[in-house]
């Protein structure tokens, strides 16, 4: 079946979209992009794979985000029947009820050829997020080429490059820049969490996969017993999805913590804005916490494999996304078998000695902020209403 232009109507003024969010960062982009969405057409209906910010705005999601979540390449190996599954039934589904515009929301390993196949078939595709061609797996390029009409842009310095390879994009900017404020509350936050404004407060972030927590968890908490003997007084506070709630609970206490950490169901945003310091997973969660204007210790490990292969397709020395953005190892990353535990506690520790350096960084990370603010959902929106109108 090939979809004509006559089938999508631009005018149409309750579109349909498919839309594919994988992970909880995706979810969340996602669900800013559908109050855009919603802004634009009142009446739009959406579908697909999403997650629960999806659903509360109305989205009907066929399978859950959670699906998608794999956490390096042999974990993808360990779930590519699966998942190739769920892609095939989607796309069979796609392909038999057409949606006006399918929006890849991240997630590129599995967006990409899907969106090549509708897009083959005359279906008008969107990818939302830039896969990042510009710090690692350059051959993408060529892959989202031909597998997207257009690419909303997180990032300013994405479109130019793109144009380079005839590819169309918009910089809309990054959805969580409005939704974090530019001067945070301290005080408030801490005093939803029960936390004095005089204590001193780490943030505990080990990912928000299963696979990361597994890997990263006992590692933080085995940092945290380490800090707890350097300064006892120290308040510890673990955001976590309520899911793992009770995985998270049974590794703090083997790793001999659970007095010393208040874990939270969700309320990440809130122990970032609470905190003093976090020790925090490679990730979307990096860009929250420089957006709260936060130092912090980034770490990363997995699976030997999948991180040697990772290691020799990285583009440039930085992993962590506040140090890409600054180009520069503003706050030091402690990756694979650097990432021990009494590494991870003195590198957080130190921060508590360097005001001056912490100074610094909150001017350079209030100047990233300024430059990824823009009313996301708005251009985001026009840029799809220009994808659409394109049909006709």
């Amino acid at each position: 079946m090939r979809v004509t232009p006559d089938s999508i109507n631009p005018m149409n003024a309750a579109p349909q979209f498919s839309l594919v969010a994988g992970e909880a960062s995706g979810d969340l982009l996602a669900g800013l992009l559908l109050d855009g969405l919603r802004a634009r057409w009142p009446q739009m209906r959406a579908s697909g794979i999403g997650g629960p910010r999806m659903a509360e705005r109305g989205f009907d999601a066929w399978w859950p985000s959670d699906k998608l979540s794999v956490f390096g390449y042999v974990d993808a190996l360990c779930h590519y029947r699966e998942i190739l599954g769920i892609r095939n039934q989607l796309k069979a589904k796609l392909l038999q009820e057409p949606p006006g515009v399918f929006i890849g929301v991240d997630a590129p390993d599995f967006n990409l050829d899907l969106e090549a196949d509708l897009r083959a078939k005359g279906i008008k595709t969107v990818h939302f997020v830039c896969p990042s061609i510009w710090a690692w797996r350059p051959g993408r390029v060529e892959k989202l080429k031909k597998s997207c009409d257009h690419v909303l842009c997180v990032f300013p310095f994405e479109p130019e490059l793109l144009a380079k390879h005839g590819i169309a994009a918009t910089f809309v900017g990054h959805p969580l820049a409005s939704v974090i404020p530019m001067q945070s509350d301290k005080a408030s936050a801490r005093a939803r969490l029960g936390l004095q404004l005089k204590d001193r407060v780490v943030a505990v972030l080990p990912g928000s996969r299963l696979a990361e927590i597994k890997h990263l968890a006992p590692r933080f908490f085995k940092a945290v017993a380490g800090m707890v003997i350097a300064c006892p007084a120290m308040k510890f506070i673990v955001p976590s999805m309520p899911k793992h709630l009770p995985l998270l609970q049974k590794m703090a206490q083997e790793c001999g913590v659970e007095k010393h950490v208040q874990i939270l169901s969700g309320q990440s945003h809130t122990a970032l804005e609470a905190c003093d310091v976090t020790l925090i997973a490679s990730g979307t969660a990096t860009l929250e916490a420089a957006l709260f204007k936060r130092p912090m210790v980034i770490a990363y490990a997995l699976n030997w494999l999948s991180y040697e292969i990772m290691k020799r397709k990285k583009l440039q020395p930085w992993v962590g996304l506040p140090n890409i953005l600054c180009q520069d190892f503003v706050v030091p990353e402690l990756l694979q078998h650097e990432a021990t535990p009494q590494a991870l506690a003195d590198a957080t520790l130190a921060w508590f000695d360097a005001p001056e350096k912490i100074a610094s960084l909150e001017r350079q990370f209030t100047l990233l902020h300024t430059q990824l603010l823009r009313n996301t959902s708005e251009l985001a929106a026009h840029a799809i209403d220009q994808v659409i109108n394109q049909t006709a």
